[in-house]
């Protein structure tokens, strides 16, 4: 109990700047609240997908791959299908290496959405908490220039006291926020470079069903 009345005091000692602050804590914090519900759905989407995928490909059923592939929405799927597609259309590594690295350029905006905005709110709070504060020390020494020569630096340490509040509360908020930013950066990595990984083994294996296709058999060569 005395902890939280220790906070309240805190925030209502900090003046009107305190608000805005934690408005900006609140806005950011479920922005990374969303952020990472969605990576986390994401990649489970991604591995379960893949599996699917996966002994299909291992068959070299590409048609059941395909329709596998554009029944569901995750992108890994899409880069799955794209690549298929292309193969059937030219049986050019590079041209299907393109229509992957596509799919996963699509994908990469989703993945990025709103995370940008962590730091950026950050960077708000910080500077609210020093406008606070600057704010307050203004209006302390104004209060103090009229104050009586004995109370002046009672006065004063207590008007700084309150005015600090301000920037600690900012910093608070802030050191969360980019720690969110941090985490949600890194785990947004994590998942493109696992889709880029599936790619490439999806191409090698494209590529290698290519060559055999291509390549000419034992038998007909004797008939040749």
């Amino acid at each position: 109990m005395e902890t939280l009345d220790l906070i309240v005091r805190f925030f209502q000692d900090g003046g009107p700047f305190m608000y805005p602050i934690a408005l900006v804590l609140v806005v950011g914090l479920v922005i990374a609240l969303e952020r990472w519900i969605f990576l986390r759905h994401a990649s489970l989407s991604n591995r379960r997908v893949y599996r699917e995928l996966l002994p299909a490909l291992r068959q070299r059923d590409y048609q059941t791959a395909m329709q596998l592939a554009e029944s569901s929405r995750a992108p890994i799927a899409r880069i799955i299908a794209a690549g298929i597609e292309r193969m059937q259309q030219t049986s050019g590594r590079d041209s299907i290496e393109y229509a992957m690295e596509e799919g996963v350029m699509e994908a990469l905006p989703r993945y990025e959405r709103r995370t940008h905005y962590l730091a950026t709110l950050a960077n708000i709070a910080t500077l609210l908490g020093l406008l606070g504060t600057i704010i307050g020390l203004i209006a302390a020494f104004t209060a103090v220039a009229n104050a009586d020569p004995a109370q002046k630096a009672s006065l004063l340490s207590q008007s700084i006291s309150v005015a600090m509040n301000t920037t600690a509360f900012g910093l608070m908020s802030a050191i969360p926020l980019l720690l969110a930013h941090a985490m949600l950066q890194s785990r947004t990595t994590e998942i493109v470079d696992s889709l880029e990984m599936a790619g490439v083994k999806l191409l090698n294996s494209l590529s290698e069903a290519t060559h055999a296709v291509r390549a000419p058999s034992a038998d007909d060569a004797v008939v040749g």
